[in-house]
């Protein structure tokens, strides 16, 4: 303890550390720089595109030091980074995310979706793990201004969009666990089609019951990006069994949390017999996801299901599937969107999940696939929304 207080002592004692870090210099849109690229990439085609591995000619940059506070932002080429080796990033995980999307509408103007729920929320990713907070919309200007800078690179076609990913990582050159006294922030840029290869296709999920993927007093609630890698080989397991993804669990209770890396809806009749959409709350353990917060709030808006944010448990869904009062079920998330569920593989047993009987073609139920063509119309400014921003 004494070791980590000791690394401590650049702040000084008079000042908590929130006022210190405000007496720093923030983030200012008006100081950004661009530098463009001389030898622009050729673009893939839509059929092409795989998720997240086709990269935009640009990148920004904004560097954090404890003596001075953030640096002159600055769009340049996109290319490696140089860091140290000793760089905590490294080592102990002092690294968080975000992920949003750009699109085109009908009349060609750029739109993002509620950005600045993500400024918001790579805020409270960086202030748990001790890296400095940012002016929100002044980030967000300077990453208006990289996809402005590389707008011809996203596609046109609906459905498809570009992946907008800023990240923060600790660069301090230690390999003492410390506060980082130098911080990076980064935006990179990539143009995607839907995240899953069959598309709007409905998936199976293997109930984890060995693995946890986060906990109370935990950093779930955060992108921290050492919440992801332990689960790849979950994931794995997974596919093994014929699974798109993990249904995370917690506790001998089997409380339903997460899917994969979504928020996880069920709609049943409860039993009052009233049509329910049920998620779990926020209460730490899992991450405020933006898409989530849209759907309960339509959800409100309509009035046609009774919403509710509590701890339930895989014991009440299997319940309902064998009482038939399961109706369908989805995930939620930024590169998904919304992923329709058709059935759940526990303990050895596959538990089916309706999809829309009136339509048997279809891949969802009726629910599911509105909520998906609404986020999508709003997205894509086809319904008029305060949700979707012109930037271009």
């Amino acid at each position: 303890m004494s070791f980590l207080l000791r690394k401590l002592r650049y702040i000084p004692s008079k000042f908590s550390r929130k006022h210190w870090f405000s007496k720093l210099a923030n983030i200012d849109s008006k100081q950004l720089t661009i530098t463009r690229a001389v030898n622009q990439k050729s673009s893939t085609s839509l059929e092409e595109l795989k998720f997240g591995v086709t990269f935009t000619d640009h990148m920004l940059e904004i560097d954090w030091t404890a003596e001075y506070g953030w640096h002159s932002p600055i769009i340049r080429p996109f290319s490696n980074l140089e860091l140290h080796p000793a760089s905590t990033c490294f080592h102990y995980g002092l690294e968080a995310y975000e992920g949003l999307k750009a699109y085109f509408d009908s009349k060609g103007k750029i739109r993002l979706f509620r950005p600045i729920m993500n400024m918001n929320r790579m805020n409270q990713s960086a202030n748990a793990l001790c890296m400095p907070m940012f002016d929100g919309g002044e980030f967000l200007s300077c990453i208006k201004e990289l996809v402005r800078l590389d707008e011809n690179w996203i596609p046109r076609q609906k459905g498809y969009s570009l992946y907008v990913r800023p990240t923060i990582i600790s660069t301090e050159e230690t390999i003492g666990i410390s506060v980082p006294r130098k911080v990076k922030l980064f935006v990179i840029l990539s143009p995607v089609g839907p995240y899953y290869p069959s598309g709007f296709a409905a998936v199976k999920l293997y109930a984890n019951t060995k693995n946890v993927r986060a906990w109370p007093g935990g950093v779930g609630n955060v992108k921290a990006g050492g919440n992801y890698a332990p689960t790849i080989k979950c994931q794995l397991e997974a596919s093994k069994k014929g699974c798109a993804q993990v249904l995370w669990l917690f506790g001998e209770n089997l409380k339903i949390t997460e899917v994969g890396t979504m928020n996880q809806f069920f709609v049943w009749k409860n039993k009052m017999g009233i049509k329910e959409v049920i998620t779990a709350p926020l209460d730490g353990v899992i991450l405020a996801g933006v898409t989530r917060d849209s759907i309960l709030s339509m959800l409100r808006e309509e009035n046609e299901y009774k919403v509710t944010e509590r701890n339930y448990t895989l014991t009440e869904v299997i319940e309902a599937i064998q009482e038939e009062r399961l109706l369908e079920a989805f995930g939620s998330g930024t590169a998904a969107i919304v992923s329709p569920v058709k059935g759940i593989i526990f303990n050895g047993k596959e538990y089916l999940i309706p999809l829309d009987h009136d339509n048997p073609k279809e891949q969802s139920g009726q629910l599911t696939r509105h909520l998906f063509q609404r986020l999508l119309r709003i997205q894509y400014g086809e319904e008029d929304h305060h949700w979707s921003k012109v930037i271009s």
